[in-house]
């Protein structure tokens, strides 16, 4: 999958480069390119933001710099997203879909947005990471990229999909490790008998469990 991020601040991005994602990146199942939306600014300081028409708060960024950077990358097939409380909520459903594609293009607001006309230019998919406003679209795309990512084939085992939170629309079951006790709390001895069917039942248990404690909305959709 190849992941083009048109940003005014590149250095925000340096955390793709760790973990998951860095390894997939190393290995070559992902391409992410940070592209700096400065770069293709025609003010001569390289401004690309500006007051916005009608008076109000805060600068708005200007779209001609946004509109060239984003046709510099553009192919055929290539998914526009642009990280912004107006758009739907995302989900394990969007993110599935997502994964599918084999490019895509974030372009991060920042200040008070971008001016609409961008949005008229290009056919752009505006997602919402929830009811609440950032300072920026890097932390959102950052967000998207991870989630996404993880479905893309290679990047982590498919095992680890299937038993995930949202997988089955329930909450994951609890996990345990070494040591067997600590602090006077012990393993379920469930897990340590080497019975696979009891264990599989004990987690479809508790996650049903942990589903109604946490999460009941969720098994409205059931």
């Amino acid at each position: 999958m190849k992941i083009d991020v048109l940003t005014l601040f590149p250095e925000a991005f340096a955390p793709l480069k760790t973990s998951i994602i860095g390894r997939a990146v190393e290995s070559g199942i992902l391409e992410i390119n940070l592209i700096n939306i400065r770069d293709f600014s025609k003010d001569k300081h390289k401004k690309c933001d500006d007051y916005p028409f009608g008076g109000g708060a805060g600068m708005l960024m200007t779209v001609q710099p946004v509109f060239d950077a984003v046709k510099s990358v553009f192919k055929d097939g290539a998914k526009i997203i642009f990280p912004s409380p107006v758009g739907e909520t995302l989900n394990v459903k969007k993110v599935e879909t997502l994964s599918e594609c084999d490019h895509l293009i974030f372009v991060c607001g920042h200040y008070e947005g971008i001016d609409e006309r961008f949005f008229q230019l290009f056919d752009v998919e505006q997602i919402s990471l929830g009811d609440y406003v950032l300072t920026g679209g890097e932390l959102p795309t950052m967000v998207i990229i991870d989630s996404v990512a993880r479905f893309v084939e290679g990047v982590i085992s498919k095992e680890s999909l299937e038993n995930e939170s949202f997988s089955n629309g329930l909450l994951e079951y609890p996990q345990f490790t070494r040591p067997q006790e600590f602090e006077g709390l012990k393993v379920p001895d469930v897990l340590i008998s080497g019975n696979h069917q009891e264990v599989d039942k004990w987690r479809k248990e508790q996650s049903l469990i942990r589903t109604k404690k946490f999460r009941k909305d969720l098994l409205k959709k059931q």
